[in-house]
């Protein structure tokens, strides 16, 4: 069976956006949906200190919760194959165990109960930053059809896993695939005087956007591609993209020993964008 795309729910109406936005790219990636709920028990926290009748309260009320959202799929994708886990755990450290050998991790921009402030501070950092896997925070306005998908590409970044997920996602939505770099002139190159030739800086980076992806664009050959190369700070230009495409892909940020962590870009991207991001941690 090839690995899965795992959602995570409470039953939110912000939930079953990203519940429908999984199933649907389960559907068309041909992969099963994993459906995943996490029961906290609160102020509690470890399991064996809670009340017994706490304890089944929350697993009842799990239980509904996922076995509401396996309706709705079913309803919507007869055809696709689903499976549910209950964990009564913290939220992040729930998906993490079940999205370890999944193919994405799909998370709505907030919840409640075990996913409120899903996208905020720490709880952030460790679902979006240190995944092993791409996470999807579906935002904004999913499933539009707006027919493009935007990859922010980082020139500096060699790693072409970011690249390759969005050529695949463009692919199996026969989608336009829009590549977006983005850079800064320096403040204290400004404040020099120094003359700078944008044009020549941005035809040169343009020539290493085209020869990073030209191998994947053969690969893909008929996924239509455009690029961008822009001057101005990357969180407001992506954020701006955001507004005309149907997802946008962003790499996370690398410690030097290889941890995965969420960057300040793309931090700012999933608070700001307005269509589901995906943030790509390492290749698939």
């Amino acid at each position: 069976m090839s690995a899965p795309i795992v959602v995570g729910t409470d039953g939110s109406g912000i939930a079953e956006r990203a519940v429908d936005w999984a199933a649907a790219d389960a559907a068309r990636r041909h992969r099963p949906l994993h459906i995943v709920h996490a029961a906290q028990i609160w102020p509690y926290q470890v399991r064996r200190f809670a009340p017994p009748d706490e304890s089944e309260r929350v697993s009842r009320a799990g239980r509904a919760v996922l076995l509401e959202a396996e309706k709705r799929v079913r309803t919507h994708w007869p055809e696709l194959r689903v499976t549910t886990a209950l964990q009564v755990n913290a939220a992040p450290d729930a998906l993490r165990d079940e999205s370890e050998n999944a193919f994405e991790l799909v998370v709505g921009q907030r919840g409640r109960g075990g996913f409120s402030g899903l996208l905020l501070g720490s709880v952030s950092l460790r679902v979006a930053g240190h995944s092993a896997v791409p996470v999807v925070v579906v935002r904004g306005k999913a499933g539009t059809g707006r027919g493009e998908v935007a990859v922010g590409y980082d020139i500096e970044d060699e790693r072409g896993d970011v690249l390759e997920y969005a050529f695949d996602a463009a692919a199996v939505r026969g989608a336009r695939l829009r590549v977006v770099h983005t850079w800064q002139i320096s403040a204290s190159l400004a404040e020099s005087g120094y003359s700078i030739d944008e044009d020549r800086m941005n035809d040169e980076r343009r020539a290493r956007v085209i020869a990073a992806y030209a191998p994947l664009h053969e690969r893909y050959p008929l996924v239509e591609v455009v690029n961008e190369v822009l001057v101005g700070h990357p969180v407001s230009i992506l954020s701006e993209v955001s507004r005309a495409v149907d997802l946008l892909v962003v790499g996370a940020s690398h410690h030097r020993r290889g941890v995965p962590r969420l960057g300040s870009v793309g931090h700012g991207v999933i608070h700001h964008a307005e269509c589901p991001v995906a943030v790509v941690s390492r290749p698939r």
